[in-house]
């Protein structure tokens, strides 16, 4: 994520800018000649007195026999004598409520309590305020509505209250904070609609509102803030279309309006509109129409998630030209259906992308098969999902070239032919999820390799003849299905010897013959066994009753004596 990182430091620069230069406001300030060092001596107690528990002993040093200025967390300006223009406390964990009396601190330009157990409402009285510049309260359990009277801190430059429990609307009131660079909002409770005054915002460069319960339509307005980086409003409730104004916000870094219920078509031109972008999310939505072809022009996009939609007709064939593209996930739409069958040709381009970690198309109607060239995808690539579409073929031998690969899905799709043996290679792999195909062979030994598997779904295929036991070699399997395929010989009891792994064991609808094994016992941790339709017999051991953490049982039509209820009695 190197080039996500790059971007998000240069934004965390400047936030940190923002805090240098307001400590440096705060410490060499001009005089006014003004003394109220009581008043805010007693203010910064009644700071103190507000907190009920402080787990790391920071205001220790909060007592009458040291000057106040010496305090820990408390800066005061060396020209306005001894008054107090920063407070500083992030991540001690200081659990009380905010003493209004902190309004009486009239010098104050930061103030950052993020981190902590603070409960109760913003005091209003930080609206007295007037040189305020940060305000960081975020992380806490601040209730009730939005402080209206931080709306009077005219100076505002940055103002965070993110995850606390405040309802209510966002006053239109904010957007009299002219000022604003940052504006986070995000994971509290507000409702109604965004403000149309937040488009007053002219110098803002974030606005994050995401994980609000905000509705109603996204205000044209917000295209007027030209300097906007980020704007991010996931996870709300809000409706209508994109509004086009937005697509006027040239310097956007981050459009992230992902878990909404927003519709139509997204621009044509959208790549263009915003040549600077990285992360692109407006997935689980209700957009329609085609992917943009625009998005190549976006050269700098390192995330793309379209998922959740109701997208259409061909993937772009020239996604290949992002060269920082880390992530691409378009599941769950209709991308695909072409009568040529070559709805995976997009495939070929996407060697160019040398970063790519994450490529994840499942459930969409792609059809066509799988090609080698997939082989030649990048070396850093963690997730290849396609699973759920309409593809042919066999899997690519030369799959085995992308050895940082995790997981690989290709369930319910077309596939014939064998898994290639020399899968066994990719040894990082966790999940390897190849049901619902027409797949045939031997179960290929070498799987028994891949050490850190956890998962392998291999049900619904033509697979016969034994299951391989040295399967069971990794210590970290805890889903193993190869249900409905054609199996035979006896189950290996070295799957018994799991007993701190397996959850999940489904060996039905085969033709697997003996006994259930003594060693059944050692599962500890089993929560669901299928062995139906099968051809076992003998006499269940008593040892299954040791299992005492299993939830879903089915030994139903095999050839069990009838003891069967004995073994199952203490279950």
């Amino acid at each position: 994520m190197e080039v996500v990182c790059s971007n998000i430091n240069g934004v965390r620069s400047i936030i940190l800018m923002i805090m240098l230069c307001v400590i440096f406001w705060t410490t060499f300030s001009r005089s006014t000649g003004i003394n109220s060092t009581s008043t805010d001596r007693l203010a910064s107690m009644a700071f103190k007195h507000g907190i009920n528990r402080d787990p790391l002993g920071v205001l220790s040093s909060w007592k009458d026999s040291i000057h106040y200025c010496r305090w820990t967390g408390v800066n005061c300006s060396h020209k306005h004598i001894d008054r107090v223009t920063s407070l500083l406390l992030r991540s001690y964990g200081l659990v009380g409520s905010l003493s209004p009396h902190i309004g009486n601190l009239t010098f104050l330009r930061l103030m950052d309590l993020e981190n902590h157990s603070f409960h109760g409402e913003i005091p209003l009285e930080l609206g007295g305020l007037f040189r305020l510049r940060v305000l960081e309260l975020s992380n806490n359990s601040f209730e009730g509505t939005f402080p209206i009277n931080l709306t009077k801190c005219s100076d505002l430059l940055y103002l965070h209250l993110i995850n606390n429990k405040l309802q209510g609307k966002i006053p239109a009131e904010v957007g009299f904070l002219s000022k604003l660079l940052i504006l986070g909002l995000s994971k509290n409770y507000f409702t109604g609609s965004i403000p149309a005054s937040l488009g007053n915002l002219s110098s803002l460069l974030q606005l994050n509102l995401l994980k609000n319960n905000l509705e109603g339509r996204i205000p044209e307005e917000l295209g007027r803030i030209t300097n906007l980086t980020r704007l991010d409003l996931k996870y709300n409730k809000l409706t209508g279309t994109i509004p086009y104004s937005l697509y006027n916000l040239s310097a956007l870094l981050a459009f992230d309006f992902m878990s909404n219920q927003l519709s139509g078509t997204v621009y044509p031109d959208i790549g263009l509109a915003f040549p600077r972008l990285i992360v692109l999310t407006i997935a689980h939505n209700r957009f329609t129409g085609p992917i943009p072809v625009s998005l190549s022009n976006a050269c700098n996009l390192v995330t793309i998630q379209f998922q959740g939609n109701h997208f259409i007709g061909k993937v772009p064939w020239d996604l290949g030209m992002l060269d920082n593209a880390q992530f691409i996930s378009m599941v769950g739409n209709q991308l695909g259906g072409s009568t040529t069958g070559d709805d995976l040709s997009f495939i070929l381009s996407l060697v160019n992308c040398t970063q790519l970690q994450y490529l994840i198309f499942e459930d969409n109607s792609l059809r066509g098969s799988l090609p080698s060239i997939i082989a030649n995808l990048s070396t850093q690539i963690l997730f290849i999902d396609f699973g759920k579409n309409q593809i042919h073929g066999t899997v690519p031998s030369a799959i085995a070239n992308l050895s940082n690969l995790q997981i690989f899905v290709m369930a319910d799709n077309r596939l014939t032919g064998n898994i290639p043996p020399i899968i066994g290679k990719l040894h990082k792999l966790r999940a390897l999820e190849l049901f619902g195909n027409e797949l045939s062979g031997r179960i290929p030994y070498s799987l028994g390799n891949l050490t850190l598997l956890s998962s392998l779904y291999l049900h619904e295929n033509n697979l016969f003849s034994e299951i391989p036991p040295n399967l069971a070699t990794s210590q970290n399997l805890l889903y193993l299905t190869v249900s409905n395929n054609n199996l035979n010989g006896s189950i290996p009891k070295e799957f018994f010897g799991l007993s701190s792994s397996l959850l999940f064991l489904y060996f039905s609808d085969n033709a697997l013959t003996g006994l259930l094994p003594l060693e059944v016992g050692n599962m500890m941790n089993l929560v669901a066994l299928n062995l139906s339709n099968n051809r076992l017999s003998g006499a269940l051991p008593d040892t299954l009753a040791k299992c005492l953490m299993i939830e879903y049982l089915r030994l139903d039509r095999n050839f069990f004596h009838e003891e069967i209820l004995t073994a199952l009695q203490t279950l």
